[in-house]
């Protein structure tokens, strides 16, 4: 089986096992399923096999209304509930369908709208004052530079821009290049360091993130776009940090990733699957060489080796860490783990369709 191949049976294990109404948590407009989503969007892409359009179709149906409102988004309080909303790019330019086009400028009216700290960084979620998670990178950054790409709105790459750019300024451990969790600019959450703000541990996914965003907007912003070698920079310093700390025997990288060498700590599949996303995409994109391919390649075959094929011919990612907040050293080791999840599966199918090509 080649790349292609795992990630269709991914895909087809989800599509079989929940029909689109009840992919979980239902019924939520939410980044679990939109990830999911966005990955089996890339199958679509490469194949062309219309099922996949068809149930991505079938599942923002449910949420968008004729009159373009998002049903279930919770007011759109958080980023992890507006990245859906990149569906609706796809959906629009292959229906034309207008109620899409509506539900997506709410989604980035909603964006433009949400508060920011001192230095004009977004907070991940209304109801967290001030913190900048990684997570955001992705969640937030992805919807809207697509948007600004596809309907000419150059400010709102400016936008994404410095909310890299604060991530990467405020949240870099300079010893080690690795990105901490979050950053509270006030520094009054819990877990914020008196001194810098930042959160102190570093999480693998919170980390996938970031680099997968950065890679994929170094990408695809058009060239002579005055902030996309500055993307692309980042990307290959953030892969070449994180090539330090992936386990030379399977390829994968720990939970918490400068900390392999404790024995509470494990290996995490999801991440992993991040990380090789954004090393094949850099590499296909330029960003950096052709020898970092056997990186991405090692991490794809570490990845495989969680998997799991059952008699049914249904696929499932183990080693995946649940959704997580931000807390200690203890708090992530102590964080359980799933098999099959769309956490894991989102991951594991953007690994896959990027891979692809690249085997």
């Amino acid at each position: 089986m080649n790349a292609l191949d795992y990630a269709k049976l991914g895909a087809d294990t989800i599509m079989n096992r929940f029909t689109p109404e009840e992919l979980p948590p239902a019924p939520r407009f939410h980044y679990h399923q939109g990830v999911f989503l966005r990955a089996v969007e890339n199958i679509y892409n490469i194949t062309g096999e219309q099922k996949y359009a068809d149930y991505i179709k079938a599942w923002v149906d449910v949420y968008v209304k004729e009159d373009g409102t998002c049903l279930h988004a919770h007011d759109f309080e958080e980023f992890d509930d507006m990245q859906p909303g990149e569906l609706l790019i796809g959906l629009y330019n292959r229906t034309e369908d207008d109620r899409y086009k509506k539900a997506l400028d709410s989604i980035i009216d909603a964006a433009k709208q949400h508060p920011k700290n001192a230095l004009g960084g977004f907070w991940h979620k209304r109801f967290l004052p001030n913190q900048m998670w990684l997570d955001s990178m992705y969640m937030a950054g992805m919807i809207i530079t697509r948007y600004a790409i596809e309907y000419n709105e150059p400010y709102l790459i400016k936008v994404v821009h410095q909310q890299m750019r604060l991530m990467y300024d405020n949240i870099r451990n300079p010893k080690t290049g690795l990105l901490f969790h979050a950053w509270d600019d006030s520094r009054q959450a819990e877990w914020a360091d008196p001194e810098t703000g930042c959160s102190p541990e570093h999480w693998g996914r919170a980390m996938g993130w970031y680099a997968v965003a950065t890679a994929i907007i170094g990408d695809i912003l058009p060239d002579g776009n005055e902030y996309k070698q500055d993307f692309r920079d980042v990307a290959a310093s953030i892969i070449d940090a994180l090539i330090k700390y992936q386990d030379k025997e399977t390829g994968l990288w720990y939970q918490l990733l400068d900390k392999g060498d404790s024995p509470d700590n494990w290996l995490e599949s999801s991440c992993a699957a991040l990380f090789a996303f954004a090393i094949a995409r850099a590499v296909k994109a330029g960003i950096v060489d052709e020898s970092y391919k056997e990186y991405a390649l090692k991490a794809y075959k570490g990845v495989l080796s969680y998997t799991e094929i059952n008699e049914n011919n249904e696929i499932a990612l183990k080693g995946v860490c649940i959704g997580t907040g931000v807390g200690d050293e203890a708090f992530y080791f102590g964080r359980p783990t799933q098999s099959g999840d769309l956490h894991g599966m989102g991951a594991f199918l953007l690994m896959c369709t990027e891979i692809y090509g690249l085997e």
